[in-house]
């Protein structure tokens, strides 16, 4: 069952009872999004009973939000040892958080073997086709990525032509692998995604 954060000290109490991993979303009765969120939420709490989910009404524990860089609602965190490792907003389906935090520490997932931890960052750039390219096959494919648009960050510019050797986007860093351009089977390969029509 949900369980519903009443204030810091019962947060502070969560974490520390599940120092390892555990499910934090953020929600408000203001939000039709958050509204649509959340029995997908309790969906995906009965279905994965060993994962530890807690949400946040941001209207009865203001400010908490902020405090892990939450933007708006509804988003979703995996909160691990103490540190977010990934966040996915707007309204997904239960299997895709399963898939997404079932899985997101020692390959948590039930029982398919396919739910593994994922960290991907996208780097794109204004004018790129190939970027709305890569983004659509990533959403299509249920994969929540972070985007990185480097001609507003300058120093992710210059990281990622030191590691690839080229400025060219999108690139496409999955824990910690960069993938150059959209190289589908490159992608599929490193991301586990099963595609139509190819032979393994």
């Amino acid at each position: 069952m949900l369980e519903w954060i009443r204030d810091r000290d019962h947060l502070h109490r969560a974490q520390q009872a599940h120092s390892d991993f555990l499910v934090l979303a953020f929600w408000g009765e203001f939000s039709d999004a958050a509204q649509r969120a959340l029995p997908q939420w309790e969906e995906f709490d009965r279905e994965q009973e060993h994962v530890p989910v807690y949400v946040v009404d941001v209207q009865e524990v203001p400010g908490l939000h902020k405090e892990f860089g939450v933007e708006r609602v509804p988003t979703v965190l995996a909160i691990e040892k103490g540190q977010v490792t990934k966040s996915v907003e707007g309204v997904q389906s239960a299997d895709f958080y399963a898939v997404h935090f079932a899985g997101a520490t020692a390959s948590r997932g039930r029982g398919t073997g396919t739910a593994t931890a994922r960290n991907v960052v996208v780097y794109s750039g204004p004018g790129c086709p190939a970027c709305g390219v890569l983004k659509t096959y990533l959403r299509r494919n249920g994969v929540a990525f972070r985007e990185v648009d480097i001609s507003r960050d300058q120093h992710a510019a210059e990281r990622i032509a030191r590691r690839s050797g080229q400025m060219a986007v999108p690139q496409t860093d999955i824990n910690g692998r960069l993938v150059v351009g959209f190289d589908r089977v490159t992608l599929d390969r490193l991301l586990g995604i099963q595609s139509q029509g190819v032979r393994s």
